[in-house]
Parts: C-alpha cells; structure tokens; sequence
C-alpha cells in the first residue's frame, strides 16, 4: 500500500475526481502508467491491472494516493472477475475504467502467425469487452465512466498493421455499441483516440518503412511525437469532463469529419511504398512492436492463471 488513502474506502463522492476509483489496465508502462499517475494527482484511488506484478509495484510505488496492484491478464474473464472483487472490496467500486491494454504486431499478414495475430485482437478487442464485462456492475452502481483507448489506427487502416488496425477499430465499435447500452443506466462511456505517443511500442518505428512513410506525408503538426504524460493530462481531463469522444492531440477531432478520405490515401502512400522496395514488401517477418512487451509475452505463460497480487 502506497501514500495516504484519500478516503477510508475511496468511494466515488460528489462530482469530482477526488476520492474516486479507476481501473487502468495495461498500467505497467506506457500511457496506462502516466494516466494512473495523473488521475492519482488528481486524487483517485487507482487499482492498477497488468502482466507483470513486479512492473505495476514500481508504477505504484509512485502515486501519492491509495492503490493495489492486481496481476492478470484481459485475455482471461475468471482473473478480470477476480480482480474486479478485489477492487470492490478493498477500494470499493470502480467509478472509472480506463481499457488500456494492448499489444501491436508489424508486419505481412500472410508472414504473421496466426496465434500472433489472434493475441493481438484477444488482448485490443476481447480484452475491452472482458473488462467491460467485469467492471460493469460497479460502473452501473457508481454511475460510472468506461474509457475505451483507441487509435488513430481506427481512421485508417495501415498496411503491415492489420491485426493493430482491425482491433483498434473493432474497439472503437465496440465502446460506440456499448454506450448505447449503458448510458439508461447512468454510465458514460468515451473513447480517446490517441496519435503518435512516445512509448515503447513505437520505438524502432524507423525499421518499418510503411509506417515511417505515413508519418512523413503527415502534416508537421501531426508528425509530433507527444510525450505519455502529456496524453495522460489529455485523457484525465476527458475523464473528469465525462467526455464521449477524448483527442490526444486535441486537434484531431477535426480529423473525424475527414475520415471516408482517409483508407484512400493511406493506400496510396503504402502501395508507393511497397512498390519501392526490391522485394515488393518491405519486410521478411512479423513482430511485437516493443521490447518490454517481447520480454514481457516470453516470460508470461500462454494460458495466464497467475492468482491475483497482494495489495501494493
């Protein structure tokens, strides 16, 4: 257990973030660490899921706010069940859940694995859905906010990234469905669509020259690499505002109303890429995009079944 608990339960109270509960999964690294950094500073009581315990304890050891670290997997609904128990009892029930997890894989598709690409759907897609599913009641109960992270993939599909690309929209649809369900039971749900952010994932960017091409014929302002803190700063305020629809950067939400050109020129800059190279595709193989997520898939079993952690 970590700093000074804001509250005894850290129940949801009043219109304010102060005091209340979030679920970040995927909240080992990344823009899933900064946002239970930022909600944190805000006074949130944070439960924070992931992979790795060991990587949740250093995340958490940080917040100056109430928190525990809960390991599993959004792949595996027995452990998100269980870990939405734990939540309940020892925080008390979520009023925030921010779905944050994923993995992104580079690469032809008739070259990716079939179980790489599934992963890859199970964890961005499926994973939403399980937590969805388990955090729900107490959303409904708290009134709550359910923040699906999204992608500028979802605009436009990349070459190389079809199983990121599918997924991520697939998740955009999912959170669209999903609001309409909930929302008669007082619960919101946003979707923040994020653009190049300088975690992990994105490092080697420049050895896949699909992807390094499409950001070259961006324009300059979308070329900005932005920092995870500063997209957590986008994203917490969102949260607090309850908003349907959050832009990390804010400027893309003029972006939204371009979308039916966006396949077209993204087709245009691939195929020109494509064409460019001697082989006719730019790379000879599939791989997960990050080198803490390689390390991290290596050492975790196939099939999760770890037990929940003790409190951090």
């Amino acid at each position: 257990m970590h700093g000074t608990p804001v509250a005894p339960t850290c129940r949801a109270a009043g219109e304010h973030l102060r005091g209340r509960v979030a679920v970040v999964t995927g909240g080992a690294r990344g823009v899933g660490a900064a946002v239970a950094r930022s909600l944190s500073d805000a006074g949130v009581c944070l439960a924070l899921l992931g992979r790795k315990e060991e990587s949740l304890r250093q995340v958490a050891a940080a917040l100056p706010t109430r928190s525990i670290c809960v390991e599993s997997d959004v792949t595996d609904r027995a452990a998100l069940a269980t870990a939405a128990r734990r939540v309940e009892a020892e925080l008390g029930p979520a009023s925030v859940v921010v779905a944050n997890a994923g993995i992104a894989v580079s690469g032809p598709f008739d070259q990716t694995a079939a179980e790489l690409w599934q992963q890859v759907v199970d964890v961005n897609l499926t994973g939403s859905a399980n937590t969805a599913r388990a955090f729900l009641p107490q959303l409904i109960s708290t009134h709550g906010y359910f923040l699906q992270v999204a992608s500028t993939a979802a605009f436009g599909s990349a070459p190389m990234m079809s199983a990121y690309c599918a997924s991520k929209a697939g998740a955009e649809s999912f959170a669209l469905a999903l609001r309409g369900e909930v929302r008669p039971h007082g619960v919101q749900v946003g979707i923040a669509y994020v653009h190049w952010t300088g975690t992990d994932m994105l490092r080697g960017i420049d050895d896949h020259p699909v992807l390094t091409a499409l950001r070259r014929h961006q324009p300059v302002p979308a070329r900005r690499i932005h920092t995870p803190d500063q997209v957590a700063k986008w994203l917490t305020r969102g949260i607090a505002q309850r908003s349907p629809h959050i832009y990390a950067p804010p400027w893309l939400r003029w972006c939204q109303p371009l979308r039916p050109l966006f396949p077209a020129l993204v087709a245009r800059v691939a195929r020109r890429e494509l064409q460019a190279s001697p082989s006719g595709t730019p790379f000879s193989g599939a791989e997960v995009l990050g080198a803490s997520e390689r390390a991290d898939r290596r050492s975790y079993p196939d099939s999760p079944s770890s037990p929940p952690s003790e409190p951090c």
